[in-house]
């Protein structure tokens, strides 16, 4: 994914390129020239690029969060990246329709805010494009805008994500709009019918169990397709006019009734039978509520099944099976409707234009029964919805019920029938007939067929609807037999009155218009628009006989713009009928219904402005026209009719034509203004006020269409008129009668809306002064918050940003009189006027910025000049928590950003004296080192606060420069100016105040190198001040800053060394400094570099200060050295690596004496070992800060960071308590007993606090009972070598002695070591490796086990010592290692492995004794010996004496352990089946070829022999207290041990001597006693921990840990038979079994070493064909 600039490329296999071509896809750039610079960005669509970008940044993310485990927000990320993948694709593919790439484009860019708002990265603001916002282009107002605003949508997004899901917010979009529509594409009709069928589809409302919208009728083939097979896969409508009633509906279904067309029964085969019935057959459901509402996404290519369910019987009426289905769905059987749909946003000419692909010319349009919410002007309709509700016909003299069939005709008064005024649904062609579905011998049929009359509004007074109703068979061949009723609509029709008659008589009669439109009507319901009733009555006439036995209900529904119902309404649109009632209409107009009214809005309007224009010469009718045109306007801004705001002004653009109405709309309007300012009742006063904007439109209009006419005549009079009309408005403002006080306030709320008609009509200067003396005219302390929210609006207006008219020059110094006081208070007063005043600054502000208003230099100067300070102390003063604070800040930054540098040098000028603009500056870069320091904005707001720190960073130069010129010399130096500013650039420097603007950083850093030779002689007042700054600045990794910074180190120490003849003071302040920026991320090798080799440099010139630079160069290096390796390490996994680098760090700070930086580390250093659970390390890291400190009252350093000052004293008591606590828990109780022996001195001899120190020998005595009572397991050490340069510095090449921890073995250690360094390989041998090894750019990892040697304290020696103490010695403050390796030698003896086995021993020298501050330390020197077979030997006798010995002691102090160890330990020596015994050492040694060969060895045969001679008294001592504690069980095999040892101990005294130990009996019985010291030399010499080889395990260690924990769960794995008397060899051979049945269990409780050991001894009891046998 990394971009490259190709420079050249190469061809053919002979020339070798940077990388194969075909690694590379070459894209289409954009080459821009910035300055010297070209800037190469990629030709892609920038939304493309993002996708790209955010991808990369969230999949990095997202493998962190499965790493972290944290499964929700992993799996979350995970669908949000593939929707970005699959949407980048069709982004990519440039195939997208219009419409359907800007709902992608939007629904991409919300999901990469709401993914970058969860993983809380930084917020991204965007255009209206949903571009991102390019924050150089942006004015600092629009960008805080745009900020709040992604903020609010995002917070919005997701709440509504917790709420539920919502596709890309759909529904939002669609309860924003008043219209909406769904489209739906029928895809085929699956269902076996066999006759040709008719498919009415309509949106149904299942509560209401009424059709809402036209039907689209499809007229479906026998064949199973349509019957016009050019509408195959185009059988596409659009059901429009909903509005967000229709949404609110609790349920909306998608119905489809069809009718079959054919014969009367299916099963009819006669060939005679009647043909061409309509038959009902069917109903199809689905609910799509969800889908209209936006609930639901739909694809444009998802495809539903709608089901479809039969009718049951013949009787069975299609409107009771839709109820039926629509309660209980049932099962279609695979037969039903497959459609598409999706819901669209507005009306119909709306989704044309954004939908073209789904909705063009040839879509169907069924349009809604009844008028939709807006009706617009030009949308003429007049359409009669007609519906045949129900029948009720009587058989008379039949035996069966009819079957009745409806026929309706469109006659016009001569009864000739109207073609094609019939139309059965959308997408069908009209037609002259209408038959209604034929229900099978049904008395009252219900048929609920709704079909559409359309007649032109000049026929509608000639037009009536005749019905004739016939019986139909089955077999009917022709008309015959059938019955006529007619209903006629007279010719007031138009007016929805009709005359009804029910007639019967023959055919001929019915078709004479005269025989029945000459008759009175007669209705039986009032209501003729919900239903009309035809009955027959016995009356006759004409020839025609009336019944009162047949009845018929129909329904109608009227939609005309140009029909009404309303008698007053109609009254005044056909005023000039009857003139005499036009007073009372327009005063009734109030009382009409305001749907009515906006339904006939333009016929009405027009009326109005008729009747004000044919009365012109008189004003009778001014007012009541003016009151009614208030009410009309007062009607659309209510909120039930706010979406006709868009009819008004199409009307008042498009249709509106009175040239003279503005002359007494105004006169009207000033009657009232001047009345109200009186304090006169005008009871229409508020309304007109809210009606001023339209008021305003509908003169400016006049007066346009006026002067259009006249081509300019009477401006003048026109603009007295209307400044006539402010100065009333002006008196009602300076009124003080309580009445006029809301009407001041609507005037104000109101007038500024007025401004965008007048100034196209007026003079825009003229204008303003106009409503200069509005504002001007009010009282200072009266209506504030109003006059400022009322001022806002000026500002949002054309006027404010016109260009060459003066028109901010007038209002402008107005507004900013009114802020400066707002602003003062903004902190104190209501939060609705100081929001109001922020507001008013925000927009005159934005305003300015934009480059089309001209010139606006003396307006941002009066702004600075008026509000800058105020608002620098309103921001001072402000808490950080409240509410308006960023808004606040946001104009600060304005100001500033719109500032040039006359602008500053203009401010400056304006303070008066030195004090004041000192005191200026001051609190500016107070202001600006907090603001940059905590930002006001929330903390995704990058963008947001990087340009608020670039313009705050311009501030401080441009001031910087006024400083250099005012205040450089010596009389007028101010030294905190200076200071704050040089911290300002300090603090502007950090790596995110330059996240986006890295390129500032630099020009800060010449300024700050500029500012510093500037200050000539006052240098040496910055100096350590400055120090840090400059180091911040030099550690930008910027090659030519730091070129031109690192010399001002050089001068500071030159500056200081005039001064002083040192730099002490730079020096500590550079190390202090440079450790903090360090740690930060700040510095690298390069600038290590950098500054060694520019500082040496800089010192070639100045000779007497070269040898003190050389030191501070090497001083620095060194310490840069490991800081670096330090920071590395710090966040690696490796603790171990971060404890060296620390320890590194402390000792160097130690060698340079600085206290303080060396406690911090060791401060940090006893941080990571508690977190390792390290106590004992951490106790010795604080024994170190313990010995810095004295026993004495002076109070500690300054530089020591505790919670609250404390002496000396104090804290080393602390201390030594903590250290004492850690040693406790690291069971090294040796040596906290030192230091509570120190403590109980002090208590005792010092502070003399017997309290304490009763506590501390209390203490005591418990460490020293823990010495002898609890078990503390031996570490064991291992030698870790790190060969190879993929090291780093501080282990490269270098061996360390680690301690183990307790149980823990090498396999367990190698393998957490392997784990810190995954690429390591593991070398397998022991023995140093090569150069070509330690020359490997890899790294290489050497581990194995090394033995302690133990150095017994001066105090201990040949003393009787218990072994518990001697024991800890062992394994504790060792620096010895050694590691013995066995190789052959010589002629190898295969029966006698020991006459040529050598021991290589290495021993290891650590550069500290273990433990200590570090589990580890360096092994500083490495030497190498080698062992003769003959010292092998007296080694290995040695170690099995002591053993021995040991075993013994353990066993008189304690005779609760268990008897098993010492029997195996004995039995092992005394009977030894594996190893052979001495008698091997015997064979190799002692005889005369060996004694011949080996003159040299006389006295180590002598030790040899001694040692073996001193076994068998110890081996006596064992065998008898083994003897005194064996069990019942284990007798046989005691006597068999006997039984040897007294074979053995016969043999060896006769060749070797008799040894006798002393007498060994408790002398106190308090206390067993060991064996003396001196005996122990003689049988154990050269015995000892360090003689053990590589292979010895020392498992007697771990049996005597394992006895000590638990009684012996050998004696419990015997089985039963053991009790009986066997000897020893079947006492074995009996428990072998036994013990590998229990290895299950031992496993699970012990390690895998102990029972190798057990199985070891329990092997070396037996014979050997017991043991192969085994």
């Amino acid at each position: 994914g990394e971009t490259v600039h190709i420079q050249e490329a190469c061809e053919g296999k002979t020339v070798v390129g940077a990388f194969p071509a075909n690694f590379i896809d070459l894209k289409e750039v954009i080459i821009e020239q910035r300055g010297d610079d070209e800037v190469v960005t990629s030709a892609e669509m920038p939304l493309v690029k993002e996708v790209t970008t955010t991808l990369r940044e969230w999949g990095s993310i997202w493998k962190q969060l499965f790493v972290a485990n944290k499964k929700e927000r992993f799996s979350q990320v995970q669908r949000l990246m593939w929707d970005l993948i699959e949407w980048r694709s069709q982004l990519l593919s440039g195939t997208l329709p219009g419409d359907e790439f800007k709902e992608l484009k939007q629904k991409v860019t919300s999901k990469i805010d709401y993914g970058n708002k969860i993983l809380e990265l930084d917020l991204v603001v965007r255009d209206g494009n949903g571009n991102i916002l390019d924050p150089d282009n942006a004015s600092v107002i629009s960008l805080f805008r745009a900020h709040e605003e992604a903020t609010a949508t995002i917070t919005e997004r997701i709440k509504e994500d917790s709420a539920g899901p919502d596709p890309a917010g759909l529904s939002a979009r669609i309860q924003s709009s008043p219209t909406h529509s769904l489209y739906v594409f029928v895809r085929n009709f699956v269902c076996r019918i066999g006759e040709e069928s008719e498919l009415f589809m309509s949106l149904y409302d299942p509560l209401k169990q009424a059709i809402i919208s036209e039907n689209y009728l499809i007229r479906w083939g026998d064949k199973g397709f349509p019957k016009d097979v050019d509408m195959l896969n185009n059988l596409k409508v659009v059901f429009t006019d909903l509005g967000n009633k229709d949404l609110n509906r609790e349920k909306i279904y998608l119905i489809c009734q069809i009718v079959r067309v054919g014969r009367m029964d299916l099963k009819d085969t006669n060939k005679k039978c009647t043909v061409g019935l309509r038959r009902p057959f069917g109903v199809a459901v689905m609910d799509i509520s969800d889908i209209i509402k936006g609930k639901m996404e739909c694809e444009e290519e998802k495809q539903f099944f709608i089901p479809f369910h039969p009718v049951l019987a013949e009787n069975d009426f299609l409107h009771t099976l839709l109820n039926k289905v629509t309660a209980s769905r049932g099962d279609s059987g695979g037969q039903g409707l497959w459609v598409t749909m999706k819901a669209l946003v507005g009306d119909i000419i709306q989704i044309r234009k954004e939908y073209p692909h789904l909705v063009d010319r040839s879509t169907v349009v069924a349009r809604k029964l009844g008028f939709p919410e807006i009706i617009m002007p030009g949308d003429i309709r007049n359409d009669i919805y007609l519906t045949l509700h129900s029948g009720d016909f009587d058989k008379y003299n039949k035996t069966t019920q009819k079957n009745v069939e409806v026929i309706m005709l469109v006659c016009d008064v001569d009864g000739k029938v109207v073609p094609n005024a019939i139309c059965l649904g959308a997408g069908d062609r009209p037609v002259s007939e209408y038959r209604s579905v034929i229900y099978y011998q049904i008395k009252q049929p219900r048929w609920m067929e709704t079909f559409k009359v359309a007649i032109p509004l000049e026929e509608m007074p000639k037009i009536h609807l005749r019905f004739m109703f016939r019986h139909r068979s089955s077999q009917e061949c022709e008309l015959t037999g059938f019955m006529n009723d007619c209903v006629c609509f007279s010719g007031v029709l138009s007016h929805l009155y009709g005359r009804c008659i029910s007639l019967q008589g023959d055919s001929k009669r019915m078709e004479d218009v005269s025989s029945y439109l000459a008759l009175a009507s007669e209705r039986s319901h009032t209501d003729v628009h919900k239903g009309t009733t035809l009955m027959r009555n016995n009356s006759s006439t004409c020839g025609l006989s009336v019944s009162s036995r047949d009845s018929f209900t129909i329904s109608t529904l009227v939609c005309s713009t140009k029909l009404t119902q309303n008698v007053g309404l109609l009254g005044l649109l056909k005023w000039r009928t009857h003139p005499e009632l036009l007073k009372s209409n327009l005063q009734e107009l109030k009382l009409i219904d305001g749907e009515e009214v906006v339904k006939f809005l333009q016929d009405t309007l027009d009326a109005l402005f008729n009747i004000m224009m044919e009365h012109s010469q008189t004003d009778d009718y001014d007012i009541l026209v003016f009151d009614a045109l208030i009410y009309i306007i007062g009607l659309i801004a209510d909120r039930k009719f706010q979406h006709f705001n868009t009819v008004l002004e199409a009307y008042i653009k498009q249709h509106f034509s009175a040239t003279l109405a503005y002359k007494k709309l105004m006169s009207v309007l000033k009657t009232y203004l001047d009345v109200s300012s009186r304090g006169e009742a005008c009871e229409p006063i508020l309304r007109t006020l809210k009606a001023l904007e339209y008021i305003f439109k509908f003169i400016v209009r006049s007066r346009m269409l006026y002067s259009q006419l006249y081509e300019g005549k009477e401006q003048e009079e026109f603009e007295d008129s209307l400044k006539s009309l402010f100065e009333s408005i002006n008196n009602l403002m300076k009124s003080h009668f309580p009445t006029t006080l809301l009407q001041q306030v609507a005037a104000l709320k109101y007038l500024p809306a007025v401004l965008q008609d007048i100034e196209t009509v007026f003079d825009g200067k003229l204008l303003s002064k106009l409503l200069y003396d509005f504002y001007t005219c009010i009282p200072p302390e009266k209506l504030q918050k109003q006059k400022v929210a009322s001022m806002t609006e000026i500002v949002s207006s054309r006027l404010f940003r016109r260009k060459g008219e003066h028109c901010r020059d007038i209002l402008l110094p107005m507004m900013l009189k009114e802020l400066g006081g707002a602003l003062a208070d903004v902190r104190e007063g209501p939060h609705d006027e100081r929001r109001n005043s922020v507001e008013l600054l925000n927009k005159i502000l934005e305003v300015l910025s934009h480059k089309d208003v001209g010139d606006t230099f003396r307006h941002v100067r009066d702004i600075v000049t008026c509000l800058l300070r105020t608002i620098n102390c309103t921001v001072i003063t402000m808490g950080r928590e409240h509410a308006l604070i960023s808004r606040v800040v946001a104009c600060m930054t304005a100001i500033l950003s719109q500032m040039d540098d006359q602008h500053y040098s203009t401010y400056i000028e304006t303070f008066s004296g030195t004090s004041d603009l000192v005191d200026f500056l001051m609190e500016t870069f107070l202001l600006f080192k907090d603001l940059i320091g905590k930002h006001v904005y929330p903390s995704d707001w990058v963008t947001m606060i990087m340009v608020q720190n670039r313009v705050f960073l311009r501030a401080i130069n441009t001031y910087a420069e006024t400083m250099n010129h005012k205040f450089l010399d010596n009389n007028n130096f101010e030294f905190q100016v200076y200071s704050h500013i040089n911290e300002l650039f300090s603090f502007s420097c950090s790596p995110f105040c330059f996240l986006r603007y890295g390129d500032m950083r630099r020009l800060i850093g010449f300024a700050i190198r500029d500012m510093w030779y500037k200050l000539g002689v006052n240098k040496i007042c910055f100096i350590p001040g400055m120090v840090g700054p400059i180091l911040e600045m030099t550690l930008i990794p910027e090659e030519e800053l730091r070129r031109a910074t690192i010399p001002i180190f050089f001068d500071m120490m030159q500056c200081e060394h005039n001064h002083t003849g040192h730099f002490k003071k730079f020096e500590n302040e550079i190390i202090l400094k440079l450790d903090h920026e360090v740690e930060g991320g700040g510095g690298d090798v390069r600038y290590m570099e950098l500054l060694q080799t520019i500082l040496l440099d800089c010192a070639q010139e100045h000779t007497h200060l070269l040898p003190e630079v050389r030191n501070f160069v090497s001083l620095v290096t060194g310490l840069l050295e490991r800081l670096l390796d330090y920071r590395t390490v710090m966040s690696d996994d490796s603790r171990n690596n971060r404890m060296s680098c620390t320890v590194n760090l402390l000792n160097f700070y130690k060698d340079i004496n600085r206290e303080g930086m060396y406690i911090r580390y060791l401060y940090k250093l006893r941080d990571l070992h508690l977190d390792g659970e390290n106590y004992t390390e951490a106790a010795y890291t604080l024994l170190l800060h313990s010995k810095l400190l004295k026993w004495s009252d002076d109070q500690c350093t300054p530089q020591v960071d505790f919670q609250s000052p404390q002496s000396q004293r104090q804290l080393k008591e602390n201390l030594y308590n903590t250290i004492v606590s850690y040693f406790d828990k690291g069971k090294m109780w040796e040596e906290a007993i030192s230091l509570c022996k120190e403590l109980a001195d002090q208590y005792e001899m010092e502070v003399f606090d017997y309290e304490l120190l009763g506590q501390s020998l209390k203490q005591q005595a418990k460490f020293y009972e823990n010495i002898m009572k609890i078990l503390r397991p031996k570490p064991d050490y291992f030698a870790v070598g790190y060969y190879g340069c993929g090291f780093p510095q501080f282990l490269r090449n270098k061996v360390f002695i680690h301690r183990g921890k307790e149980y823990e073995r090498r396999e367990d250690f190698q393998s957490h070591l392997m784990s810190q360094f995954p690429s390591a390989t593991r070398l397998n041998i022991t023995t140093m490796p090569g150069d070509d090894v330690k020359n490997s750019p890899l790294q290489y990892i050497q581990c194995f086990t090394v033995q302690p040697v133990l150095e017994i304290p001066p105090r201990l020696k040949n003393k009787p010592v218990p072994d518990q103490i001697i024991n800890f010695y062992k394994s504790n403050y060792v620096q010895r290692f050694q590691y013995s390796r066995p190789v052959r030698k010589g002629k190898v003896d295969p029966d006698n492995e020991f006459a040529s086995m050598w021991i290589e021993r290495t021993t290891f020298y650590t550069a500290y004794k273990l433990p200590g501050i570090l589990r580890w330390f360096e092994a500083m020197s490495i030497s190498h010996t080698t062992v003769s077979p003959l010292e092998n030997a007296i080694e290995t006798m040695g170690n099995t004496n002591e053993k021995i010995l040991t075993m013994i002691n353990q066993y008189q102090c304690d005779e609760t352990l268990p008897i098993n160890p010492l029997s195996m330990l004995l039995n092992g020596i005394v009977d030894p089946a594996v190893m052979g015994g001495f008698a091997k050492y015997e064979k190799a040694f002692f005889t005369d070829e060996y004694t011949q060969e080996h003159p040299d060895d006389k006295e180590r045969l002598l030790r040899l022999k001694d040692l073996i001679a001193w076994q068998i008294p110890l081996l006596g001592r064992g065998i008898s207290l083994h003897g005194k504690r064996v069990t019942d069980d284990l007798r046989p095999f005691h006597e068999r041990m006997e039984e040897c040892f007294k074979q053995l101990k016969k043999k060896v005294e006769k060749e070797y001597g008799v040894r006798e130990l002393p007498d060994m009996d408790d002398r106190r019985s308090t206390r067993p006693r060991s064996v003396l010291r001196s005996v122990r030399q003689s049988v154990c010499s050269m015995a000892g921990s360090e003689c053990g080889t590589p292979t010895k395990q020392h498992p007697d260690r771990w049996i005597s840990q394992f006895i000590s924990i638990k009684h012996s769960w050998l004696q419990t794995a015997l089985p039963s038979q053991l009790k009986k008397p066997k000897t020893g060899q079947n006492v074995i051979k009996t428990c072998l079994p036994s013990l590998s049945l229990r290895l299950p269990l031992a496993r699970s409780l012990f390690s895998c070493r102990l029972l190798v050991s057990l199985w070891t001894r329990c092997l070396s009891a037996c014979p050997a064909q017991v043991g192969v046998s085994v």
